[in-house]
């Protein structure tokens, strides 16, 4: 069963009919494409990546070359996207994923208000995920450490950012300590913020002096044989073991 491409047409919408029609096939080989994880030919590979609008190699990754240089394909293929600051990810792209997780959501962040602002039902909308079955994490830098005071030194922030995360907890005060979902405070030196959606993950790294809103970020996705998407959620789950409980209380 190729499960990529069968929620890859779920996702947009595409049945068997329609995407055999878009390209030149009979609707029983598309079916076997799905069942049979079979690996249609490049032109019917490139068609069915266009109208489902992903990477041929998420959808087939055993396409690319083995040999030298299989390491270094894999992981170009791993990347999705880059976008020239934080900014600059579509509304569309976060509500894409986050509505579209179906098991893991896990999120690294300072103080996280991006994630709040740019969902601002991001509650409700965890909520309905947790009660599908999705584990969410949040991991939010904690106010009253000290890399929260650095790291509010080195930005030039006068002592603003720890009133910044206070904010940006308030909203998930009714979250903690329900099924589904943990939260926890980290006083970490952080490199990166992680927002993970199942096998997807966006990272947007921290720059010295610079506001994390004005830094790039990275649309990664998971392929089999590639390194990217689990090294930074390796990252992720150091600084997860590190960080304490919190229990919805801001103080």
């Amino acid at each position: 069963m190729n499960e990529r491409l069968r929620t890859a047409m779920l996702r947009r919408g595409v049945g068997p009919h329609e995407l055999a029609a878009s390209c030149g096939v009979d609707p029983k080989t598309v079916e076997r494409w799905i069942r049979l994880g079979r690996v249609p030919y490049r032109r019917h590979r490139w068609a069915t990546a266009h109208r489902l609008d992903v990477d041929e190699t998420y959808l087939w990754p055993e396409v690319l070359s083995a040999g030298s240089g299989r390491r270094e394909e894999v992981g170009a293929g791993e990347l999705v996207a880059v976008y020239p600051d934080r900014a600059s990810v579509p509304g569309e792209t976060l509500l894409r994923l986050l509505t579209g997780t179906q098991e893991r959501l896990d999120v690294l962040v300072c103080s996280g208000t991006f994630f709040a602002r740019k969902q601002p039902r991001v509650t409700a909308m965890l909520a309905v995920r947790m009660r599908a079955g999705v584990q969410v994490r949040l991991c939010i830098g904690n106010p009253t450490g000290g890399s929260v005071a650095f790291r509010d030194r080195e930005e030039g922030l006068a002592g603003t950012l720890a009133a910044k995360i206070r904010a940006s907890l308030a909203y998930y005060c009714e979250l903690a300590g329900q099924d589904g979902c943990e939260i926890r405070l980290h006083d970490t030196t952080l490199y990166a913020s992680m927002f993970r959606y199942d096998d997807q993950i966006l990272i947007n790294p921290h720059l010295y002096g610079q506001p994390a809103s004005l830094n790039p970020t990275f649309h990664f996705r998971r392929l089999d044989g590639g390194s990217l998407f689990d090294h930074y959620l390796g990252s992720f789950e150091r600084v997860w073991e590190t960080a304490v409980p919190w229990l919805g209380t801001v103080s």
